[in-house]
């Protein structure tokens, strides 16, 4: 086995599905921004204030906490 296969099998030992992890991160991520978008236009435009700051705080949240998970998931690297 070559050293470079030897390493990559190791970090994926120590930290399994980690691409896959950081890659639903980004999903979500964007997921969020999107509902977040949607749900500043609807702000913007002064209808349903009473639905839309809830929810638009909600995806705001939503992408702060998948940034956080991801750099996270980063710096674990290091």
């Amino acid at each position: 086995m070559s050293p470079e296969r030897y390493a990559r099998l190791m970090a994926e030992a120590k930290a399994p599905y980690k691409g896959l992890r950081k890659f639903m991160y980004g999903a979500f991520g964007a997921s969020g921004a999107i509902g977040g978008f949607v749900f500043f236009a609807q702000v913007l435009s002064g209808r349903d204030l009473e639905h839309a700051l809830p929810n638009l705080a909600l995806q705001l949240g939503v992408v702060a906490l998948m940034v956080f998970l991801f750099r996270l998931e980063s710096r674990k690297a290091s």
